[in-house]
C-alpha cells in the first residue's frame, strides 16, 4: 500500500515500502514518514529494508559483502539516521572500512570499524557556523539531535564525543589540504610540516623574492609593521595535559611549537622585582598585571598574538599562551617567533601598548632566548611606536617619542587593529576554557585561520576605500598647509627643518622637547602649590616645629577645597534634573550621605585648626531651622568656613597662623587652572558650533551635536563658577575692592570665545543678514579679557604666541606628511597584493604535478591544485 512519503524529495506522492526503498538507494538520509491510519509518523529507511553497499558504485554487486555494525548511525544536516551498511571485502580491492566511508563522503568517528559517521555536509555546516557564529559542538549537535527526536521519546546514544572528535579531525585535514600539504612537491609526510607552513600570510605585507622590486630596501614603502598584544579572556582551566591532548597541528599555523615553548617556560623564574619591570611611565595596566598571581586553577590565563599592524592578519607562529599575566618572557617569545619568518633586511615598525618600557632591554633579553626564536636586535633596523588610542595613557615624553603622528614613513597607521581579532575570537572563549591544551590550540588556530582568510579576500575593497579617503584628506591637508605656510612665510622653513630633524634623529632630547607639544600653562598649578607647601612642612618638622594634628595644614585646606568642589558638583547635578525619578532621588541621597560624612570628618579637623569657624557656624545654625532633614537635604549649600570666610578679628581669635596664606596660594592656582580650562572649553564650543553649522543636516545628527555642546557647556559653567568662588574668597580675605584685585572679576558677559563680541549668542540669533553686514569689522572687535595672559589684563606675550603658532604649524606639516605617505603606502600595498596573488596562483599550478600514489590520486592532486589556482586568479581579477 502507498503509505510512505519523503519530506526531502520534490514530489510528495505516497509510495509503497518497496518503491520508497528502491528510489532512495542513493539518498539514504532523507526523512521518511509513514501513514499509520491517523497521522504520519517518522520511520527510517533502514526499517524499510534499505542496505547501503560501500566500496562500489550504485548498481554494482559485491562478491564478498560484510555487514557493518548493527547500531551504525550517520549524522546529517537533518538529524541522526540509523543506517544498514555493507562493507566491501572483494579480493583485490584493498580499501579499508575508513576509506570506503570517506569515498561515500561519510567521515568516520573511528578508524578500524566505525559505528558513527558524519557527512561532509554536516561537518562543513558546523565548520562555517562555528567560525562565523561561534557555535559550540554541544549546541550544534543538540540542535541536530532535536531535529530527529525533539520530544525526547526515543532513546538516543550520546554522540557528543564522537562528533567533537570528527569535527576536530575534519578541520585539521582541511587546514592541511588548503595549505598545499597534500600537493607537496617533495613528497614530505604530514609530520614533516614546517613551523607556520599552514598559516595564511598577508598578501599586502612586504615579502622579498615574492612581491618586492629591486632596491626595495631604500624606501619607507617596504616597512614591516607588527603589533603584539595579549587577551586575558581566552583562559584555559587546568583540564587534561599536553601528554593526553598534544594537539594535531600545534606550531604549524599560528601558535608556536608547544614542546619548545614549554621547555623555555621551565627555564623562567619569577621576575617581579627585577629592575626592568620598574615603570617610568604612568597608566600602564599591562605592567600592573605583568606577574599577577590570579592564575590559580588555570593552565593558561590568556593568549598573546602578533599581527601585521596595517592589515590585521595574524602572523604565523605569532601566538603564545600566558601563564602568569602579560610577562615580558611570553611576549618576547611571540615577538621572536614572528621575526624568524621576516627578512632581516626589512625595517620593522614594532608596536605594543607598553613599548616605552618593553623595548628598553629587548636586545639583552633576546640574547637569552632559545636559538629557535633568538633575534639579533642591534643588527636590525627598527622603530618603536605606541598605538594611537593607548598613547593617551602615557606621559608627555612617551607621547612625543613613540607617536605614530611624528614617526617618519608610517603613514596614517593607527596600530589599533589588533583589537579586532580579539573582538572576533572572544566569544569562543566559553568553549575553549574547558578544553585540553592541544584541542584548544587547534580550535584557536582554526578561528585565527578563518580571520586571516576573511581579511585577505576583503583586502582589495578595504585598501581601495582607504585610498580614496587618503587622497581626499591628503589634498585637504596640503591646501591647509599651503595657506598656513603663506601666513608664516618668515619661519616656515625653520620649523619644517625642526620637524625633519626630529623625524630623522628619532631621539627624545630636551632641546626639541616642545617642537610638537602643546604650549604649557604658565604659572603653578594646584598640585605644584601643594607640593611646595608639603616640602615646607617637611622642613618645619625637621626644624622641630611642633605639629598639632596628624593632618598637615596644607592637607587640611586642600581637603576643604575638595569638599567645596564636591558641593559645587552635587548642586549643579541636582539643578540640572528637571524631573526626579526614584532612582535619581536614591542616587542623590547616597551622594549627600557620603558628603555629610566627609564634612563631619572635616569639622573634626577644623576644631583643631580653626575653632572660631565652629563658633560662627553654630551661630549661623541658630538662626536657621533646627530640622535635621532640612539641613541634611542642603548639604551641598552649607558653609564650610575656610579661613577666607572669616573676618580678620575672627581669624585672630581662633585660627592657626599661616592657614590663610596657604589658602590664598591654592586659590591663586585654582583661578589660574579654572581660567585655562574655561578658555579651552569655550574654544571647543566654538569649534563644535562651527562643525554643526557646516556639517549637520538631519535630526539625529543635530540631536547628537546638541547633546555634545550641552555637555561641554556644563563643564564651562563649572569652571566659571570655580573661578568666581575663588576670586570672591581672595577678595574677601584681602579686604580689597574689585579694582584693586590682581585678578579681574569674571562676569557673565566675559564668558565668550575669542571671536565673539559682547553680543550674546541669543542676540546674534535674532540678527538679520543686513544687520550682520552692518556690524563692525575686525578692527572694532573687542576680545574678552580672559583671552589675555593670566588675568591681569596684559595680552599674551609675542614669544608665547609664536610658540603656539609654531606648535600648530609643525603638527600641520607632520599631519600632511603622514597623509602623503599613506597614499603612497596604499598604492604600494595594492601592487604587492596583486603580485602576491599572481605568485600564489603559479605556486598552486606548480603543485598540480606533485608525486602521487596512483592515477586516481594524481587526478585528485591535479584537480585540487587547479581549483585553488583558479580561486587565486579570481581574487586577483576581482581585487577591487
Amino acid at each position: 500500500q502507498p503509505l510512505y512519503r519523503c519530506l526531502d524529495c520534490l514530489s510528495s506522492e505516497l509510495l509503497c515500502m518497496e518503491c520508497c526503498s528502491e528510489t532512495h538507494g542513493d539518498r539514504p538520509l532523507d526523512i521518511i514518514q509513514k501513514w499509520n491510519g491517523r497521522c504520519f509518523e517518522q520511520v527510517f529507511l533502514k526499517d524499510l529494508g534499505l542496505v547501503i553497499q560501500l566500496g562500489h558504485h550504485r548498481g554494482e554487486g559485491c562478491e564478498a559483502p560484510r555487514r557493518g555494525n548493527i547500531g551504525f548511525v550517520v549524522i546529517h544536516t537533518n538529524g541522526l539516521h540509523p543506517v544498514s551498511v555493507d562493507y566491501c571485502n572483494c579480493p583485490g580491492r584493498n580499501l579499508s572500512y575508513r576509506q570506503q566511508c570517506i569515498r561515500h563522503r561519510w567521515f568516520p568517528a573511528t578508524q578500524d570499524d566505525p559505528q558513527t559517521c558524519a557527512t561532509f555536509r554536516v561537518l562543513n555546516l558546523f565548520h562555517k557556523m562555528t567560525l562565523d557564529g561561534k557555535v559550540s559542538v554541544y549546541d550544534f549537535l543538540g540542535g541536530i539531535e532535536k531535529m530527529t527526536n525533539n520530544g525526547g521519546i526515543a532513546y538516543q546514544k550520546d554522540r557528543y564525543k564522537s562528533f567533537a572528535r570528527m569535527s576536530l579531525q575534519y578541520r585539521h585535514l582541511l587546514m592541511l589540504k588548503r595549505s598545499g600539504r597534500g600537493n607537496d612537491l617533495e613528497g614530505r609526510r604530514v609530520e614533516e610540516t614546517k613551523p607556520g607552513e599552514c598559516a595564511i600570510e598577508c598578501i599586502a605585507c612586504s615579502r622579498p623574492e615574492i612581491n618586492l622590486p629591486k632596491g626595495w630596501d631604500k624606501t619607507f614603502l617596504y616597512f614591516f609593521f607588527v603589533v603584539i598584544d595579549a587577551c586575558f579572556c581566552l583562559k584555559r582551566r587546568l583540564v587534561s595535559n599536553e601528554f593526553k591532548d598534544p594537539g594535531l597541528g600545534t606550531g604549524w599555523t599560528y601558535f608556536v611549537e608547544d614542546p619548545a615553548f614549554r621547555g623555555y617556560l621551565k627555564t623562567l623564574v619569577d621576575i617581579t622585582h627585577r629592575r626592568f619591570w620598574m615603570s617610568t611611565c604612568s597608566g600602564l595596566a599591562a605592567l600592573d598585571y605583568a606577574n599577577t598571581c590570579y592564575s590559580r586553577g588555570y593552565g593558561s590565563t590568556g593568549v598573546a598574538i602578533g599581527v601585521c599592524a596595517r592589515h590585521e592578519l595574524v602572523q604565523r607562529t605569532g601566538a603564545v599562551d600566558l601563564q602568569k599575566g602579560e610577562r615580558y618572557a611570553n611576549m618576547d617569545y611571540a615577538y621572536g617567533s614572528i621575526l624568524r619568518h621576516v627578512h632581516p633586511s626589512l625595517h620593522c615598525v614594532n608596536s605594543y601598548d607598553i613599548v616605552c618600557q618593553w623595548h628598553k632591554n629587548l636586545a639583552s633579553r633576546m640574547e637569552g632566548m632559545p636559538d629557535l626564536v633568538r633575534v639579533d636586535i642591534p643588527s636590525r633596523s627598527m622603530d618603536y611606536v605606541i598605538p594611537k588610542l593607548h598613547i593617551h595613557g602615557h606621559n608627555l615624553k612617551c607621547q612625543l617619542s613613540f607617536s605614530l603622528n611624528y614617526t617618519l614613513g608610517v603613514g596614517r597607521t593607527d596600530v589599533e587593529g589588533i583589537e579586532r581579532p580579539w573582538a572576533n575570537i572572544g566569544p569562543v572563549a566559553t568553549s575553549t576554557r574547558e578544553m585540553g591544551p592541544g584541542t584548544r590550540h587547534d580550535t584557536l588556530d582554526d578561528h585565527l585561520h578563518h580571520w586571516n582568510w576573511t581579511k585577505m579576500v576583503a583586502l582589495g575593497r578595504i585598501l581601495w576605500k582607504r585610498l580614496r579617503n587618503a587622497i581626499s584628506e591628503r589634498n585637504a591637508q596640503e591646501r591647509s598647509l599651503e595657506e598656513f605656510t603663506v601666513q608664516q612665510a618668515e619661519s616656515a622653513e625653520e620649523w619644517i627643518q625642526m620637524v625633519k630633524d626630529w623625524e630623522t634623529k628619532c631621539v627624545y632630547c630636551s632641546s626639541i622637547r616642545f617642537i610638537l607639544s602643546d604650549v604649557v600653562l604658565q604659572g603653578m598649578t594646584e598640585n605644584d602649590v601643594r607640593l611646595i607647601l608639603a616640602e615646607q612642612e617637611k622642613e618645619d618638622e625637621k626644624a622641630g616645629v611642633p605639629s598639632i594634628h596628624h593632618i598637615s595644614p596644607s592637607a587640611f585646606i586642600a581637603h576643604g577645597l575638595e569638599l567645596e568642589e564636591l558641593q559645587r558638583r552635587l548642586d549643579q547635578d541636582i539643578k540640572s534634573k528637571v524631573h526626579m525619578t526614584a532612582k535619581d532621588l536614591a542616587m542623590f541621597l547616597d551622594r549627600r550621605t557620603r558628603l555629610g560624612r566627609a564634612i563631619g570628618r572635616f569639622r573634626a579637623i577644623q576644631s583643631t585648626y580653626t575653632p572660631t569657624a565652629l563658633q560662627v557656624l553654630a551661630e549661623h545654625q541658630a538662626t536657621l531651622q533646627s530640622d535635621k532633614e532640612a539641613s541634611y537635604e542642603h548639604l551641598e549649600t552649607i558653609l564650610l568656613m575656610l579661613p577666607s570666610a572669616l573676618t580678620r578679628q575672627q581669624r585672630e581669635q581662633g585660627c592657626r597662623q599661616g592657614l590663610l596664606e596657604i589658602e590664598l596660594k591654592l586659590r591663586d592656582a585654582q583661578m589660574r587652572r579654572a581660567l585655562d580650562q574655561l578658555r579651552n572649553h569655550l574654544h571647543i564650543r566654538m569649534r563644535l558650533v562651527m562643525y554643526c553649522d557646516s556639517n549637520v543636516r538631519h535630526q539625529a545628527m543635530l540631536m547628537r551635536s546638541r547633546a555634545m555642546i550641552a555637555r561641554n557647556d556644563v563643564k564651562t559653567e563649572a569652571h566659571k563658577h570655580r573661578y568666581q568662588v575663588a576670586w570672591e574668597a581672595m577678595r574677601r580675605a584681602n579686604g580689597l575692592q574689585e579694582k584693586d584685585m590682581p585678578w579681574k572679576k569674571l562676569r557673565e558677559a566675559d564668558v565668550r570665545s575669542e571671536q565673539e563680541d559682547l553680543s550674546t549668542a541669543a542676540d546674534e540669533a535674532q540678527l538679520t543678514r543686513e544687520d550682520i553686514r552692518n556690524q563692525a569689522g575686525n578692527g572694532y572687535h573687542c576680545p574678552s579679557w580672559i583671552w589675555m595672559q593670566g588675568g591681569m589684563g596684559e595680552m599674551i606675550d609675542e614669544e608665547r604666541m609664536r610658540d603656539g603658532i609654531r606648535v600648530e604649524y609643525c603638527k600641520a606639516y607632520a599631519r600632511c606628511q603622514r597623509w602623503r605617505e599613506e597614499v603612497l603606502l596604499l598604492k604600494e600595498e595594492m601592487r604587492r597584493s596583486l603580485v602576491s596573488l599572481k605568485w600564489k596562483e603559479r605556486w598552486w599550478e606548480e603543485r598540480a604535478k606533485a608525486p602521487a600514489i596512483d592515477d586516481a590520486h594524481a587526478d585528485g592532486i591535479s584537480s585540487y591544485a587547479h581549483s585553488q589556482a583558479s580561486v587565486m586568479r579570481a581574487l586577483h581579477d576581482r581585487f577591487l
